[in-house]
């Protein structure tokens, strides 16, 4: 794979139980608090079927608040995986995985070539999986993280929500954080 330096500026996440509720749209509370697989929620609701578009897997430079939340050192190589979960052919959710090289080692090999399988049913059936705190962002529109979000869709949002927490399968740590899009309120209620 190729080298290329991280591109995404980094958007400004807070603990989660530092963000009143009051501040977080409603008709994504039940997404943004709810630390369940994400996956197995968006299957139980997907009638029209769940997938996963792989948009790029490549390795970069971590940035820096990804490196302290990992404890690897700054603009260190890890392996960036984007991807887009949908229900059918409605888009719900981008999600940006960074995997650094120390993880990839042993059983989490695998990681590097999980295809179109969701990274969530790997992370959720390992019995040494441990989650750390979830933190929220609001990600304003015209930003590099929301424009890749919403790549060539017609959305009309001040800003979109997106949590992310740090994964550690048998102590080896990951990040996987995870933007709502406002389609998103239509599978809660199981309208896809």
């Amino acid at each position: 794979m190729e080298v290329q330096p991280g591109y995404l500026l980094e958007p400004n996440w807070r603990d989660r139980s530092l963000i009143r509720k009051a501040e977080v749209p409603a008709g994504l509370q039940t997404w943004l608090y709810n630390d369940a697989s994400l996956t197995a929620r968006l299957v139980s609701v997907c009638h029209k079927g769940f997938r996963v578009e792989v948009l790029r897997q490549r390795y970069a430079r971590v940035q820096r608040n990804e490196a302290r939340l990992l404890d690897v050192p700054y603009r260190q190589h890890a392996l960036l995986r984007e991807v887009y979960l949908y229900c059918g052919k409605i888009r719900l959710v981008y999600a940006r995985s960074i995997i650094p090289m120390k993880t990839l080692t042993g059983r989490q090999r695998q990681l590097a070539h999980l295809g179109e399988r969701p990274l969530g049913g790997f992370l959720f059936a390992c019995p040494s999986m441990q989650r750390g705190q979830v933190q929220l962002a609001s990600i304003p529109a015209g930003s590099p993280v929301y424009e890749r979000a919403v790549h060539l869709q017609e959305i009309d949002e001040a800003s979109l929500w997106g949590r992310r927490s740090v994964f550690r399968l048998e102590g080896k740590p990951l990040i996987v954080a995870e933007i709502f899009l406002p389609t998103i309120t239509a599978a809660r209620s199981s309208q896809v």
